[in-house]
């Protein structure tokens, strides 16, 4: 990679980091469905009109709909909205990775290894160590919500394996297709026709915050993301997502004064260690046994 390259991962990943503090700013704005679906709605028009269909199954384009649109962030926003740190959020919802590989094992039949069994155990040992701070006080309920994010989003991983070789990001805007009306319809069930009247409060507060998540977040980062990994090898990639918690940390910190108790940066430490031995495990072991 070029350090053109590498200044461009680095530029994505911290875009990304950041979108949990936009998140905590729109959810303040309006409910946290509600959000969502305004997101994707704007993800939608105008672009959907100048990108053709991705060359996948609709039922696969449809299910990741559902499975991250719908689901992860449907639980993320909500989890932010009732108080789970955004910062700790970024960090919780990487152990989709993880999920992802219990779901391609599921579903795809694809035996993870015992370098990637081992990065679970360590990972989920330090989501444990940080539901063990929580339990039994308000704040287990939305950390519960966030990890029910990162299981939408390693089934959603599976169902983009499944769909082949895509134009990624043709593949999430029409995939974005399957989110407005299903996130309408649960704002209105479970928000109430108030989260209808907040968009017309909503004022440059919750416009901000839904350019930024719609077109700095997802259209932007993840056109960069797909050209990456078309120009280089995925391993060469794929570390950096490594620092999207970083990001996510460092900014809810800075902006929100965000303190995490010293249990809680164990079970980070824990999640973050696992994390990295998936990626960098089996490169070292073939190093070392060589």
């Amino acid at each position: 990679m070029s350090w053109r390259d590498y200044l461009v991962a680095l530029v994505i990943m911290a875009i990304w980091g950041f979108n949990f503090v936009v998140i905590k700013f729109g959810v303040g704005e309006v409910p946290p469905l509600m959000l969502a679906a305004l997101r994707f709605l704007i993800v939608l028009v105008p672009a959907i009109f100048f990108v053709r269909p991705p060359c996948a199954a609709v039922w696969i384009v449809a299910g990741y709909g559902v499975a991250i649109a719908v689901m992860q962030f449907g639980f993320m926003f909500s989890a932010i909205s009732l108080g789970m740190p955004a910062g700790l959020s970024s960090l919780v919802v990487q152990s989709q990775s993880f999920f992802t590989i219990l779901a391609a094992w599921l579903i795809m039949g694809e035996r993870p290894g015992r370098q990637q069994m081992l990065g679970a155990l360590v990972a989920f040992a330090g989501i444990a160590v940080i539901a063990s701070q929580r339990a039994g006080s308000a704040a287990l309920g939305p950390f519960l919500m966030v990890v029910a994010a990162a299981v939408s989003g390693g089934f959603g991983n599976v169902l983009g394996k499944l769909a082949g070789r895509v134009d990624m990001l043709a593949f999430t805007l029409w995939s974005s297709l399957a989110a407005p009306l299903p996130l309408l319809a649960l704002s209105w069930w479970f928000e109430g026709p108030e989260a209808y009247g907040a968009v017309l409060r909503g004022g440059f507060g919750l416009a901000a915050s839904l350019i930024y998540l719609a077109y700095l977040g997802t259209l932007f980062g993840y056109t960069l993301w797909a050209r990456l990994l078309s120009r280089h090898r995925a391993a060469e990639v794929a570390p950096f997502s490594l620092l999207v918690p970083v990001f996510g940390m460092a900014s809810a910190h800075l902006v929100f004064d965000e303190n995490i108790s010293a249990v809680e940066w164990m079970g980070a430490g824990l999640v973050l260690a696992g994390l990295s031995w998936n990626i960098f495990g089996p490169r070292v072991l073939a190093r070392i046994g060589r």
